[in-house]
């Protein structure tokens, strides 16, 4: 094949693409065989498929042997992300390293055995020699998550104990892969930017003496300075972003793939592949895109009608993708509220009056008013809905001059801490390989000679 048509679609391609789509297995067999599509049942809840002690999200309480919906609670290791939060921005540090440590060992740590783990993962800072040049600098791409995954894998083979499934050693991949994805991600946007997009090509070391979310502002910006509002933010949106139950998909994912006893960078690519999905860690992307097109068509975003116009344009398919969704509104598991989404919209408007961007601030406040209820009433709905984090983050990371490459991979890089802990989790716990089960409905047929076909 000619190289140049290797991303073609071609007539053959079209023309056998559709005996694909006439695969299509009839949505009534879904509701005939009683199958928990996306493992969720009629109602979204989902099916329960394991036991874990590292993180929960809850929106409902049982009263009188009812379910009644409830404000979002996100708790890791039994303590409330809101408790986490409040105490460490009330004594004025970074929150995200005793996350990770709490999400890993299950207690908040004192203050030497923080300072201790902090120093630990410093001292996982490090790429191999010339790791950077051989592997990032070459076959650089557009998305940073590709490059991620691609560089995870490459790890392996400077790993000499890359498939021992012992629990210190693979304790010890994933405090390395915690402490590199910053790097990974920043890095592998440098090079695409520098190869792909002719800019000019600065590469910032770690600085051990920062927190993981000072180094992450500090090797991006080109003259690495910051202000502690930008860091403090950004500490927040990676300690709210760290876990999420093992239920979300990308979380799922890492247990399906280590019940194999596969190796821990084969786990985390996979994982990687889930989040980069727009209906998962890619969302924040979505809304960006969404309110981009609502800022340039409708002529005043501050009058609620108007907004409440466009909104139902995105419903019917009329706006932005024409997809029928509003983008950061709702989840799988919060209604009322989503607690990620509470925590962050305080610093979200102090932000924004810092950087002058109080108006947009206010458009994003009212959308996230209005659109709950417009969804209600064009849509039969077995929850209610609510803005979520995504709706947010990237507003947020705008504002920080966090490419929009970077967004997922900020996502991941947080992430990573909860893979790593389920990860072990599963090791230690699980058992047994994860293989649900799928009822075959296909009509049996002859096997016909090639020559009577």
């Amino acid at each position: 094949m000619n190289k140049n048509k290797y991303s073609e679609i071609t007539p053959q391609i079209l023309e056998l693409s559709k005996m694909c789509e006439a695969q299509k297995i009839p949505a009534e067999l879904y509701t005939k065989f009683d199958v928990k599509r996306g493992l969720r049942d009629q109602n979204g809840n989902g099916v329960l498929t394991g036991l874990s002690n590292i993180s929960v999200a809850t929106a409902k309480k049982i009263v009188d042997g009812v379910e009644v919906p409830t404000e979002g609670k996100l708790i890791y290791q039994g303590i409330d992300v809101e408790d986490i939060v409040a105490g460490f921005l009330k004594e004025k540090r970074f929150g995200f390293e005793e996350t990770v440590y709490l999400l890993l060992f299950g207690h908040l740590p004192n203050k030497k055995e923080l300072e201790d783990f902090t120093r630990l993962l410093m001292d996982y800072t490090w790429l191999p020699t010339s790791f950077v040049r051989d592997v990032i600098m070459k076959a650089t791409g557009k998305d940073m998550m590709n490059t991620i995954a691609r560089s995870v894998l490459t790890l392996y083979n400077y790993d000499d104990n890359a498939d021992d499934i012992s629990i210190p050693n693979v304790l010890r991949q994933c405090l390395h892969l915690i402490a590199v994805f910053p790097m990974l991600a920043i890095y592998g946007y440098q090079a695409y930017m520098h190869y792909e997009q002719d800019k000019s090509l600065i590469i910032h070391k770690p600085n051990p003496s920062l927190s993981f979310a000072e180094n992450i502002l500090h090797m991006l910006r080109v003259d690495q300075k910051y202000t502690e509002l930008e860091a403090q933010i950004l500490d927040l949106a990676l300690v709210l972003h760290a876990d999420h139950s093992g239920g979300n998909n990308s979380t799922f994912t890492i247990h399906v793939v280590s019940s194999t006893d596969t190796d821990t960078y084969s786990a985390m690519a996979a994982a990687l592949g889930s989040l980069k999905g727009p209906k998962h860690g890619g969302a924040n992307n979505k809304v960006m895109g969404m309110m981009d097109d609502l800022f340039k068509t409708v002529k005043n975003p501050k009058d609620e009608d108007q907004l409440a116009d466009y909104l139902q344009k995105l419903l019917n398919k009329e706006a932005y993708d024409n997809a029928g969704l509003i983008y950061g509104m709702g989840h799988a598991v919060y209604s009322i509220s989503d607690p990620r989404a509470v925590v962050f919209e305080s610093f979200v408007k102090e932000l924004s009056v810092k950087n002058g961007r109080e108006d947009e601030y206010e458009v994003y406040a009212k959308v996230a008013r209005l659109a709950p209820k417009i969804i209600a009433e064009k849509r039969k709905m077995f929850k209610g809905v609510s803005a979520n984090i995504d709706f947010y983050s990237g507003f947020v990371y705008d504002m920080l001059g966090l490419p929009p490459e970077l967004y997922t991979p900020i996502f991941a890089i947080s992430r990573v801490s909860g893979w790593s802990a389920h990860r072990i989790e599963e090791i230690v716990s699980g058992g047994r390989i994860i293989r649900p089960a799928y009822k075959s409905v296909a009509e049996r047929k002859p096997f016909i000679p090639l020559n009577e076909r």
